[in-house]
């Protein structure tokens, strides 16, 4: 029997070698623009980097996210922090997480996608097995378990690697829904993180370690359940990205040149407005379980405090997919209108005075700012990649050296401007739990609501209006 023989993708006249395309490849040529290769190679090998890039982040956000449940427990067993101190130690990460994004937004794309996905999930496992640890013993510090949120927060760093990698696998079409179902499926972490501890922490049978008494319910509780799960995870997770995905040396760029994006109006334009959209989502879902038990304190954290996160995230998916047909600009627009009549409901259902709030009203208003936060973060990250497009290709014509030269340059520079606005609006995962630890709420809440009206006016002036400077 004669043996197979495998032929290379023909692109544009050009044999390409078929090896590198397999996973666990660096790949050298690749051009998702071109329809022959991309339907005959490249949406195969841009799916299965996507799907692979998606449990990895997922639980990456679980690690960021995990001390937003944890410091709901730690009165409650024994641990003498005080309300403050507990709001700082789910802002923490946010702080870390941010900070590390600045760094993993330039070094994803030189190292590769394939290569950063593996190492920056193993290493999530030192914080978690530490807070295993510390978390047995109440006599542990302020400082220590500080400590170990800050590591926690590196979690959060991953996506601005995973974003910035994951565009360059897709064609401009299909941007918008790739980097929604990534980001959208990935920020799914925060709600699993919130629904499963209260489960799996009452759980003896997956326990390591010795159990703590919950002083307000009577019963025992093994809170390391809650670190130590996704030990393993983690473990599978790197191996499958090592084995799996591909590295694209095509997008292999260095930070000196990806920092032209500095220079860039629109880069922090569009920073300015993620801040507003991912901030929002990142930060009410790091400090919404603390404010449910402050301000409401008859209602259950873990039967509510999921909802929110779970919500936005999957409309992240709807908002990039929403984009790609009706344009960014347009409901960027949309989300942050309805993020504002949302706080503003929020803010009428608070207790006042000698009112004690209504909590059906408070958590259906934050529900819908949830649901147009993640909207939001769908179609602000659509319009990225549109607006270096139009910027950089303006004028050339299609197929001349120049449009070649302009187009992977404007790759380099959306993939660089997606991952930097992720890593500055990670800062609200920090701002809004400490904001609500040292200011009232309806204050902090007013300021979000003139935060937003900025960037309707930011949106409409350059993007949406007639006349606009990069429609998009």
């Amino acid at each position: 029997m004669p043996a197979v023989v495998k032929e290379a993708p023909v692109v544009t006249g050009r044999s390409f070698d078929p090896e590198q395309y397999r996973p666990g490849r660096a790949i050298s040529d690749w051009e998702p623009e071109n329809e022959l290769f991309w339907n005959s190679t490249g949406r195969r090998v841009a799916r299965r980097n996507l799907w692979i890039a998606v449990p990895a982040l997922l639980v990456a956000f679980v690690v960021w996210q995990v001390w937003s449940v944890t410091a709901t427990n730690l009165s409650d067993v024994g641990f003498g922090f005080t309300t403050s101190q507990l709001f700082w130690l789910t802002a923490i990460p946010g702080l870390t997480g941010g900070t590390s994004r600045i760094f993993y937004t330039f070094l994803g794309p030189r190292i590769g996608q394939r290569t950063f996905t593996a190492l920056s999930t193993v290493v999530l496992i030192v914080p978690l097995i530490w807070l295993g640890i510390a978390i047995q013993d109440t006599s542990t510090s302020f400082t220590v378990m500080a400590m170990i949120a800050a590591l926690c927060g590196i979690g959060g760093a991953n996506f601005s690697s995973a974003l910035a990698n994951i565009g360059f696998f897709f064609p401009e079409r299909e941007k918008g829904n790739a980097t929604g179902i990534n980001g959208g499926l990935g920020n799914l972490g925060v709600s699993v993180v919130q629904l499963l501890t209260p489960i799996v922490i009452t759980s003896s049978v997956i326990a390591i370690g010795s159990g703590q008494h919950n002083a307000r319910t009577g019963e025992d509780v093994h809170l390391q359940n809650a670190a130590f799960l996704w030990v393993p995870v983690l473990i599978v997770l790197a191996a499958v990205a090592w084995f799996g995905q591909n590295d694209l040396k095509t997008a292999s760029t260095s930070f000196a040149q990806q920092k032209i994006i500095f220079r860039r109006k629109h880069n922090w334009l569009m920073t300015w407005l993620y801040v507003g959209t991912f901030g929002s989502f990142i930060g009410f879902a790091a400090a919404l379980p603390m404010l449910i038990k402050t301000t409401f304190p008859d209602y259950s954290v873990a039967t509510y405090a999921w909802m929110g996160p779970a919500l936005g995230a999957l409309a992240r998916w709807a908002g990039g997919w929403i984009a790609d047909k009706l344009g960014g600009a347009r409901v960027t627009i949309l989300s942050f209108v309805g993020m504002a009549a949302a706080i503003i409901g929020v803010i009428t259902f608070l207790p006042a005075g000698g009112d004690s709030g209504n909590f059906t009203g408070f958590f259906v208003c934050f529900l819908a700012a949830f649901l147009f936060s993640g909207i939001g973060n769908g179609s602000t990250f659509r319009q990225i990649p549109v607006i270096f497009r139009n910027q950089h290709l303006k004028g050339l014509t299609e197929g001349t050296p120049e449009y070649t030269r302009a187009l992977k340059q404007t790759e380099m520079e959306a993939g660089a401007v997606t991952g930097f606005t992720a890593a500055i609006a990670a800062y609200g995962f920090f701002f809004i739990p400490a904001l609500f630890a040292n200011f009232a709420v309806t204050s902090a809440m007013w300021g979000f609501v003139g935060f937003y009206a900025t960037c309707i006016v930011i949106t409409w002036w350059f993007y949406a209006r007639k006349g606009a400077e990069s429609p998009s």
